[in-house]
Parts: C-alpha cells; sequence; structure tokens
C-alpha cells in the first residue's frame, strides 16, 4: 500500500513538471516604446580576452538590422566616445540616456555584457564558447524595455566517439582553435541568438521588417 502512494505521488509530480509551462516574456514596456533606431554601446568586458568586446560588437549589426531596425554604425560610434574622452565601456555606461539621445538622436540604447570569450582545454575536449547578456533601454524615458541572454558552443553537434579519438579531436581541435579566431566564429552564432527578432523571450521585430511587430 505503502509502494502505490509512494508511486502515486511521484506521478503526481511528474504530471505537474510536465505541465509546467514558461513563463511568457513580458513584451509591455517593448510594444509601448516601439523603437525604431538603435544606438549599440561598446561592450563591457567581463572576459580575460582583450578581443572580445570589439569581435563580439563587430557583430550585432546584422541581426538588428535583419530584425527591423536602424543600427547606427558601431565605429563611428565607439570614435565619437573616443573624440569626447570616452574610452572605456564603463565610463560610457555613466552616460545619462538623456544624453545619449541628444547627441545620436537614437530611440534605444544596446548595453552589451560578454561573461564568456574563449578556448578551453578541458579533459577529452577543447571548447570555444561564448556567452553574451543584453539589455535595450529606450533613451527617451531611460526605461529597460527588455533584456536577454545568450551562449554558443564550437561542441554542440560533436558526435559521441571513444576516448583516444575524442583526445586526438580534443588536441587537434586546440590548434585550429589557436591559430585560428574560432572565437570570433563562435561569437557570430551568439550574436545572432541574442538579437534575431523572435516573441519566444527574443527582441521583437522592428518597423524595417518585412512584417514588423511593432
Amino acid at each position: 500500500m505503502k509502494k502505490i502512494v509512494v508511486i502515486s505521488a511521484v506521478l503526481a509530480v511528474l504530471a505537474l513538471t510536465g505541465c509546467a509551462k514558461k513563463t511568457p516574456y513580458d513584451y509591455t514596456a517593448f510594444r509601448a516604446s516601439k523603437p525604431a533606431s538603435i544606438l549599440v554601446l561598446p561592450a563591457e568586458n567581463r572576459t580575460t580576452d582583450i578581443n572580445a568586446a570589439h569581435s563580439f560588437t563587430s557583430l550585432v549589426t546584422k541581426p538588428l538590422a535583419e530584425s527591423g531596425y536602424y543600427v547606427f554604425p558601431v565605429a563611428v560610434v565607439e570614435e565619437t566616445f573616443n573624440q569626447n574622452g570616452l574610452t572605456n565601456a564603463t565610463d560610457i555606461r555613466g552616460v545619462s540616456a538623456a544624453k545619449l539621445r541628444s547627441i545620436f538622436n537614437a530611440d534605444a540604447a544596446l548595453y552589451i555584457d560578454i561573461t564568456s570569450y574563449g578556448t578551453k582545454y578541458i579533459v577529452v575536449d577543447s571548447v570555444t564558447q561564448v556567452t553574451a547578456t543584453a539589455k535595450l533601454v529606450d533613451l527617451r524615458t531611460g526605461t529597460q524595455i527588455w533584456s536577454g541572454l545568450a551562449t554558443a558552443a564550437n561542441n554542440e553537434n560533436n558526435n559521441n566517439q571513444g576516448v583516444v579519438g575524442m583526445l586526438v579531436a580534443a588536441a587537434v581541435k586546440q590548434i585550429v582553435n589557436n591559430v585560428s579566431d574560432e572565437a570570433h566564429n563562435v561569437a557570430s552564432v551568439t550574436s545572432d541568438r541574442l538579437l534575431i527578432a523572435n516573441d519566444n523571450g527574443g527582441i521583437l521585430k522592428g518597423p524595417r521588417a518585412k512584417s514588423p511587430t511593432l
């Protein structure tokens, strides 16, 4: 009898778990903002790779433009800050939304943090991973209207293989990663996952998209 009770309890928990649904992203502020132009600020690099910020920032224009937004040229934006004595992401983040709006006349600003970037040798594998978070702020009101996170790695499609095969593959991949900019390639995937429009937690389609959401 006790076994039946326990089994019933386990089944009930599994049923509840299976029925649980992810809370839909709240797009209320995003829809009210209706941004058409986005100012991409220099990324905050929280990794040990000095190339991470420039590498990732150089990749975000494509997914944002494909999502239907006008994106201010990132190189021009960075140079504008440099000419005004702001040479790092931390200082630039200290500029108020109102000030950014007055300088660039953009609807929204994208703040990016790079939390993982580069290759690590993990026992029987060599993994290049890039992880980034982002938030979108309405420069007209200073209100955050969206935030997201994405990650990608170059071992996502690895097939099962023997230990010796894994060691050899890892060694070869480590060499390839060191002589090529593998992290930049992986960063491109992360950028797309983070910023290509979707209504499942991603940004919404902008006014220049074929079927705009805003």
